[in-house]
C-alpha cells in the first residue's frame, strides 16, 4: 500500500469517527484496536490489516470497499 493510500484511508477514517462524534479512544475500543493503532493509522503512518479495517469499518458502518477506495459513493442510509 503506498503512502498516499495510506494517507487517503486514514482521512476516510478520521472524517468518519468525527462525523459520529466518536473520540480515537472511543473508536479504539469499540473496534478491539488500541488508541495509538487509530491514531497511527489516521496519520497515515500504518498500512492496516484487514481484520483491523473490518473491524473499524463495522464500527463506522461504512463499506469496507469504500474504505479501501473502490467506491465513489458511501450512502448513508440504505433506502
Amino acid at each position: 500500500m503506498s503512502t498516499e493510500q495510506k494517507k487517503i484511508i486514514g482521512d476516510l477514517i478520521s472524517k468518519n469517527r468525527n462525523g459520529m462524534n466518536l473520540t480515537q479512544l472511543q473508536l479504539a475500543e469499540k473496534s478491539a484496536l488500541s488508541r495509538s493503532y487509530i491514531a497511527d493509522i489516521e496519520a497515515g503512518r500504518y498500512t492496516p490489516s484487514v481484520k483491523s479495517l473490518i473491524s473499524i469499518a463495522n464500527v463506522l458502518n461504512l463499506d469496507l470497499n469504500f474504505l479501501l477506495g473502490m467506491t465513489e459513493i458511501q450512502l448513508e442510509e440504505e433506502e
